[in-house]
């Protein structure tokens, strides 16, 4: 055939035959029907002759029949997570690849890959039929496939099919099987592409789409993977190598077998030279040098992440594949996810992340029998700062894919009953309503449970009663004292006075509305002594509230998300609002100051700044937490088993022994230096503090610090959304569910928590 007669597949002459049906017939007639046929022989290695005469039959019918065009999906690329000052936290990928342009790939790659795929490809068409004769001669004289005949262009449309099949094993099965309809499929969408894009950009999109093992897709990730460098930067003997793969990754992967790697490289060096791109004399010098591995091992997922940060990582994947501005629908979210290629900005600061683990690992081992999870928030913004946990990210033992830190919805697990921390939210409903932090209350030791009635007016006798932690608790005391010293009784009372239905409405605005679990709240008289499950994150969320003066900031982890295209997509605005008077949230930072300073969170003193806080621990010991502020940053910590089966009785925790866990002697160390380092270099601020009123008839000031949490039980038996289930997932995946141990009591119908036979705990 002429040089002339094959000038006429070139893809300004196809477009000046008018394109579509008539164009690719006239190429079909150019090529010749049994030049056709060859090309579908010649891949399948069928007789020759024989098959002539069908093949030659369906390819003609079956050609007409294909869609006009080949739809290209988007490639799947690598997305880059990042803190807030630009650090990667972890890449996350279906497939690592990285696009780059063509003028970024070194001259000599380009040239290693044409040479040793398809030596003529700027000499033919869409198809070579002088390389469809030799690969029929060779593949006669074997009896099987030794030759292919397939065109660059032809193998860049089997690498879209392959690419559309995703990670599908039966569709990528039928995307390469060894059929003649496939054959021909590839060839039709072949004579398109020279047309549409040309040499170069074909060129171009083969090297990003193909895959060259070791999990690195495109030429880009293939240099970082085996050189860890950039393709711009690939030398001959590299890119001669990277070439080398194509063929087959699996055969020729250096990292498993350097000789047949090193023979396989040496052939795409000769072949380089026979084709003239290279001199004898760099042939044989390139031949001679070894291969020179220099390895950056894949590292795909949140598992990978930097800092203990995985967990985060994993808060932030759930945040985008549930929020609509990244897709109207969840289908759409998980493509533009899986598809990769964003960049994402976060709120993650590094440095208070590295503080916040830094903490962990000096109080808890990851092998202790019970777990710590860390959540730092950003007042006035809801930036989380921080998040971390003792069982890191992974499937080994004492490992977890369970965020501790975050509600079920969010990849946590049920929660964790906060206990008194729960108290400063009855508090800022009392002071909403007028009454004064002077209130006092008779505060007995023990006392029965008032009856309470909700916000639709159902009634729930008090039935049961709750007690101090300890005998020589007894009032009369006002609010400050009672905060300090954590008074079960005295925020019964004041919950029953200034209304359950008030009491949650506070909550509400502070932005809990329903269990961690995804349960309604459970309603009843221990309400105010957190019964009712909650994530480090909501809690924590709930007190920068009051460091930010009664404003209320929904929490945010991500600041700019970029696609592949360097585009800005729109991102969820930070949401505020206005949950009490400054007035109030000046008198609630005023006493949980003095709990910081004179009460139960003594040990989460800051001694530089000001700090406020408030301890809670439940009944059995399941659960202990510090959760408390300064005016520029907002910390909770829980400590506990996930499974809630261990109680924190007799236990080594950190390598330190507790006959039992308050919420003052192991979250409020973890507290006061996970928030202590993550604050170096910021500035110092001070509260607006309030006169509060003096104390009336308090018992010894100094007498049991560590005072009245949860006198309710772990599974408060009321009709209406109790904590009957209030178990927190384990350790073996989202949505396993482990209900909590009953006590050895029931309680009376109508009532969160009670009495539990004086086993109550202390702050």
């Amino acid at each position: 055939m002429s040089g002339e007669r094959q000038r006429r597949l070139t893809p300004m002459a196809y477009k000046r035959s008018g394109g579509g049906r008539g164009a690719a017939q006239q190429a079909v007639n150019f090529v010749g029907i049994s030049v056709l046929a060859g090309v579908v022989l010649a891949g399948l290695a069928l007789p020759a002759v024989g098959a002539m005469g069908l093949g030659v039959k369906n390819t003609a019918q079956g050609f007409d029949e294909l869609p006009g065009e080949l739809k290209r999906p988007a490639l799947s690329q690598a997305s880059h997570i990042l803190d807030a000052d630009g650090g990667e936290i972890a890449t996350v990928f279906s497939r690592d690849r990285t696009i780059v342009p063509l003028k970024d790939v070194a001259p000599v790659m380009r040239k290693a890959i044409v040479a040793i795929e398809d030596y003529r490809f700027y000499k033919h068409g869409a198809v070579d039929p002088k390389g469809v004769l030799r690969a029929l001669s060779k593949n006669a004289e074997s009896g099987d496939v030794s030759q292919g005949a397939s065109t660059l262009t032809q193998q860049y449309v089997k690498n879209v099919f392959i690419e559309e099949a995703g990670d599908d094993p039966d569709a990528v099965a039928q995307a390469t099987q060894q059929t003649i309809g496939r054959k021909i499929k590839e060839l039709k969408y072949a004579i398109q592409l020279e047309q549409e894009l040309g040499k170069k950009q074909i060129l171009e999109n083969y090297l990003n789409i193909t895959f060259f093992g070791q999990q690195a897709y495109g030429v880009q990730a293939a240099a970082k993977r085996y050189f860890s460098k950039s393709a711009k930067d690939l030398t001959l003997p590299q890119a001669a190598m990277l070439a080398g793969l194509v063929q087959s990754p699996s055969r020729y992967d250096p990292i498993n077998d350097e000789v047949e790697a090193k023979k396989r490289r040496n052939t795409v060096i000769q072949r380089m030279y026979e084709v003239g791109d290279i001199t004898e004399a760099q042939a044989e010098a390139a031949k001679k040098k070894p291969l020179g591995l220099n390895v950056t091992r894949s590292r795909n997922g949140c598992i990978t992440a930097v800092h203990g940060a995985g967990f985060f990582c994993d808060y932030v994947r759930e945040v985008f594949l549930d929020d609509p501005t990244f897709g109207k629908s969840k289908k759409l979210r998980v493509k533009r996810w899986n598809e990769g290629g964003l960049t994402i900005r976060t709120t993650l600061d590094p440095q208070a992340q590295k503080s916040v683990q830094a903490s962990i690992r000096r109080h808890v081992y990851r092998s202790d029998p019970v777990a710590t999870a860390v959540t730092l928030v950003e007042p006035g913004t809801g930036k989380i700062l921080a998040m971390g946990q003792s069982r890191p990210y992974g499937f080994a033992s004492n490992q977890t894919q369970i965020n501790y830190s975050v509600d079920r919805s969010a990849g946590g697990g049920a929660g964790y009953q906060p206990g008194s921390t729960f108290k400063p939210f009855t508090a800022a409903a009392a002071l909403e309503e007028g009454m004064s932090a002077g209130k006092t209350y008779p505060s007995p030791y023990e006392m029965p449970y008032p009856s309470v009635s909700d916000c639709a007016g159902n009634n729930y006798p008090g039935t049961g009663t709750v007690p101090n932690e300890s005998r020589q608790e007894v009032g009369p005391y006002g609010m400050p004292d009672a905060m300090k010293k954590s008074v079960n009784t005295y925020f019964v009372s004041l919950e029953a006075d200034v209304g359950l239905c008030n009491v949650m409405q506070m909550t509400r605005k502070l932005g809990i509305a329903k269990r961690a679990g995804g349960e309604k709240l459970g309603i009843g008289a221990a309400y105010t002594l957190g019964v009712n499950e909650m994530s480090p994150l909501t809690m924590a969320s709930a007190y920068a509230t009051f460091a930010n003066r009664g404003t209320y900031c929904e929490p945010r982890a991500i600041l700019a998300v970029r696609d592949a295209k360097g585009k800005s997509l729109r991102v969820p605005r930070t949401s505020c609002r206005q949950a009490m008077s400054t007035q109030t949230a000046d008198t609630i930072n005023t006493m949980l100051k003095g709990v910081v300073d004179f009460g139960t969170g003594a040990q989460a003193g800051l001694t530089d700044r000001d700090s406020a806080g408030k301890t809670g621990t439940t009944d059995f010991r399941y659960a202990a937490w510090f959760v408390g502020y300064t005016p520029n940053m907002a910390a909770a910590v829980w400590v506990g088993d996930p499974k809630h089966e261990r109680k924190m009785i007799n236990i080594t925790i950190g390598g330190r022994y507790h006959g039992k866990v308050f919420g003052a002697d192991t979250p409020a160390p973890i507290w006061r230096d996970a928030v202590s380092g993550a604050l170096v270099g910021k500035p110092v601020e001070t509260f607006n503090t309030v006169p509060l009123p003096r104390p009336h008839h308090s018992k010894k000031p100094d007498e049991d610090d560590d005072n009245g949490d949860n006198g309710g039980n772990d599974n408060g038996g009321n009709d209406n959304g109790g904590n009957d289930n209030g178990g927190n997932d384990g350790d073996n995946g989202h949505g396993h569910h482990h209900p909590r141990p009953r006590p050895s009591f029931t309680l009376p119908p109508g009532v969160i928590g009670g009495n539990d036979g004086g086993n109550t705990t202390g702050g």
